[in-house]
């Protein structure tokens, strides 16, 4: 479908630009949205007439979500949410829990706004665009973690993902020359084993010297 801009859309074109989109694309975002006009002489017409009301509004809305940016840009939220030892979560955090957290803060954004490619579904931070206008876009951070303390320990810099504690603890270095084989043996008697295996080793070496 051939349709007439009203403002700018990214990857898309200008305000004033006659784009070629897909049917569906049109009618159940540009047009019901007030973004776009069907692409006739009529319209066209009725375009050219409202050009000046449309750029004045236009730059009305993009001063406004200048403004938000000033303070949403940078800003970090955190969201606490239950996950495993790897980091993992038990769910994932969405667009419409981002929107959430920074209506409670004070700011108006909807779902739609928030540029998450794929839901997050691990903990950390990450970085995150909001469109505020066409042109104007902020960037956030959104600290995901299992507390508040692990949160700060990732503002920190703390990698909190893909711990295993407890194969650290539980591993042993064969390759240590002081390592006490009862320790690593269940039953002592295979120490003496080893240390038979040994001395038959050395004493064939001896026989074929």
């Amino acid at each position: 479908m051939q349709v007439i801009l009203l403002e700018r859309i990214a990857k898309l074109g200008q305000m004033g630009d006659e784009v070629t989109v897909k049917t569906g694309y049109a009618r159940n975002f540009l047009l019901p949205q007030g973004k776009a006009l069907r692409a006739n002489t009529a319209n066209r017409e009725v375009f050219e007439a409202q050009r000046a009301e449309l750029e004045q509004r236009n730059e009305e809305r993009k001063s406004d979500a200048e403004k938000i940016k000033a303070n949403l840009d940078g800003n970090t939220y955190m969201l606490i949410r239950s996950a495993g030892q790897t980091g993992q979560l038990y769910g994932s955090v969405s667009t419409r829990d981002v929107s959430a957290a920074l209506e409670e803060s004070g700011f108006k954004v909807t779902r739609n706004m928030v540029n998450m490619p794929t839901p997050i579904k691990v903990i950390g931070i990450h970085e995150l665009s909001v469109n505020l206008h066409p042109e104007v876009e902020a960037t956030i951070s959104v600290n995901v973690a299992r507390s508040e303390d692990e949160a700060e320990r990732q503002a920190a810099g703390e990698d909190l993902t893909g711990r295993d504690e407890q194969f650290e603890h539980d591993a042993v270095d064969f390759e240590a020359d002081d390592v006490d084989l009862t320790e690593v043996f269940e039953n002592p008697e295979d120490t003496d084993l080893v240390d038979g295996e040994e001395a038959s080793e050395e004493a064939s070496d001896e026989n074929n010297a």
